[in-house]
């Protein structure tokens, strides 16, 4: 869709920090993370919500969820992650998208009132994209 930001970043109209790409499946890092590392995983196939994701996608765009909570405990010393998918309310893009975001005990997220970050520079979010990078390998 011409219109969808996320489908721009998918295209490469629209530059983003990519962490994972697979022929179905693109990771990028949220440019307003919750914390350092916050990713976003959406089909390249534009799907707005969950409901309307094609069953053959379900595993490419799920198991790439999985791999990468995994990769964020690896590449930023987290404790866990929170993995999470808003379904049209509080979808800011309605283009399909699954949050992962890097937790440890005691970082302050209660609840759903989530404190926003920045990253200090280009740099350091190229720094962040590229260690999730490595550890997904």
């Amino acid at each position: 869709m011409s219109d969808c930001l996320f489908c721009s970043i998918i295209a490469g109209s629209t530059p983003a920090h990519v962490v994972l790409e697979t022929p179905e499946v693109v990771g990028f890092l949220d440019v307003r993370p919750v914390f350092k590392g916050h990713t976003l995983l959406v089909p390249r196939e534009h799907v707005a919500t969950l409901v309307e994701l094609p069953d053959e996608l379900m595993v490419p765009l799920f198991g790439a969820a999985r791999s990468l909570a995994a990769a964020v405990r690896t590449a930023l010393d987290a404790q866990g992650s929170f993995v999470a998918v808003n379904n049209v309310v509080s979808q800011s893009v309605p283009h399909l998208h699954i949050h992962v975001v890097p937790r440890t005990k005691g970082d302050g997220l209660r609840g759903f009132f989530w404190p926003r970050t920045k990253y200090a520079d280009d740099a350091e979010a190229a720094e962040y994209a590229g260690k999730l990078r490595a550890a997904l390998g």
